[in-house]
């Protein structure tokens, strides 16, 4: 079977199942979903990587569902319906898409699905897991809390899913896992996914997993190919100006001005939203310190077009999973080059294409190039495509240059090299010996082809 050319009927999943992956629009299988899913349903144990926005959702939740069909019943009775599949998330906002995507797979059976997660009222998710539940997605903070008050039962579950498994570890949460997985049956199915491989998660795997088969589909440590991504070297100070040009530049190429902004601290975040909102710019902040029930209301915000620009810190790095997502601009680098990948990772889904564009100033640098790195290629470098006035260029005093002609900032020329604006004022212009101004090539007035 092609990885490429399967389509879900391939996989004999129920028709139930497929159905269901029909009502969403789906009939092709991605890669990682084509290579995942034969081998999760052989009961093999698999440790999984791919990009961000690949399908890794589908690759590991439809084989569950069909795995499970056999205890399916309509019963009312909680014993019937205890937890056969555990799906373990490091966000809250990771655990409710999975959630989401499962319940949408499972419609028309009568498994039940659940997701439990931290900072909210604990009591409707007890009541729900009391009622009984065979595909539970949970954070294990919350999980512990449940199976603290004994709301949660563990001895009947089946397949185990540690998804972004690097980034549970990233935010210490190893020792949880560990309480967790030792009240699961040893003889499961254990599937890791990640975005990344480091030398950590491959410790992880040999710990939990019995003989995986290892399934990368992308380039270790990329990021999509369906990401289009730009670096604009500038002021820190300048970075709030720089945001609003581009944005509005993007309207006059026919964008739209939707877009993820990062920044690296909670007080950042807020401060920035409210300063883009004074800036005309329909802007909300997401981050640790707003409540489950705000951030919640936010995303669905930003999702309904009421928002143009959410800015978030790396709470919403994973786990955003909003259709067309059309940019994502780092307003600071990441302190940790791998979430620089899973940053972008919110643009450039399911095969869309998107622009992913970084804000660098001098003293980030060093993090530039270990993102560089990691990815192992430079990243392109352009001037910023619009002036605003006042704002300069990292490194120089002196102000950007407007290109009225750069109407398409995002997308490189014919040759595929990076397109610089040139400085407009007649003062830095090459002179000629009789001291009048060389006429400028046309490319550097063009910017580039134009679409």
């Amino acid at each position: 079977m092609s990885s490429e050319l399967a389509n879900f009927a391939d996989f004999h999943l129920d028709p139930k199942i497929l159905k269901a992956v029909a009502e969403q629009g789906y009939t092709q299988a991605t890669p990682i979903q084509a290579k995942a899913i034969p081998i999760v349903l052989e009961g093999r144990d698999v440790m999984g990587a791919a990009q961000t926005g690949t399908g890794k959702t589908a690759a590991f939740t439809l084989p569950i569902i069909q795995k499970l069909l056999p205890n399916s019943n309509a019963s009312t009775s909680p014993a019937r319906h205890p937890i056969r599949a555990l799906i373990l998330t490091p966000t809250r906002e990771l655990s409710d898409q999975v959630a989401d995507n499962a319940s949408l797979y499972a419609k028309h059976t009568d498994l039940r699905t659940a997701v439990v997660f931290g900072g909210v009222d604990i009591k409707p998710q007890a009541m729900t897991l009391r009622a009984g539940v065979e595909i539970l997605i949970a954070t294990p903070g919350r999980l512990l809390d449940h199976l603290g008050s004994k709301t949660a039962d563990l001895s009947q579950v089946q397949i185990l899913v540690l998804d972004e498994a690097d980034r549970m570890l990233d935010m210490g949460f190893l020792p949880d896992l560990q309480r967790i997985i030792n009240l699961i049956p040893a003889q499961r199915q254990t599937l890791l996914f990640s975005a990344t491989f480091s030398p950590e998660i491959k410790k992880l795997a040999q710990t939990y997993l019995r003989n995986p088969v290892t399934i990368e589909v992308a380039r270790q440590n990329a990021a999509a190919d369906t990401v289009n991504q730009v670096v604009h070297f500038v002021k820190s100070e300048n970075k709030r100006a720089a945001i609003v040009a581009i944005l509005q530049n993007r309207v006059k190429a026919g964008h739209t001005k939707q877009c993820i902004i990062f920044t690296n601290s909670r007080l950042g975040c807020a401060r920035l939203a409210n300063a883009l909102e004074r800036d005309g710019i329909k802007a909300s902040a997401i981050h640790g310190d707003k409540s489950q029930t705000e951030r919640m209301l936010t995303l669905e915000a930003f999702k309904s077009g009421s928002i143009d620009a959410l800015v978030a810190t790396d709470v919403a790095a994973r786990g955003l999973d909003i259709p067309d997502m059309p940019c994502v601009i780092n307003h600071e680098l990441p302190f940790n080059a791998e979430d620089f990948i899973h940053r972008i990772g919110r643009t450039g889904r399911a095969g869309s294409k998107g622009d992913a564009i970084a804000l660098v100033d001098d003293s980030e640098k060093r993090l530039l190039e270990d993102i560089e790195k990691l990815i192992k290629r430079k990243l392109p470098v352009s001037a910023l495509p619009i002036a605003s006035s006042g704002i300069k260029a990292a490194g120089t005093t002196k102000p950007i240059a407007a290109d009225p002609f750069f109407f398409m900032p995002y997308e490189p020329n014919k040759e595929g090299k990076d397109v610089i604006a040139e400085t407009a004022s007649s003062v830095n212009k090459p002179k000629l010996a009789d001291g009048k101004n060389k006429k400028p090539v046309l490319g550097a007035l063009l910017g580039g082809a134009k679409k």
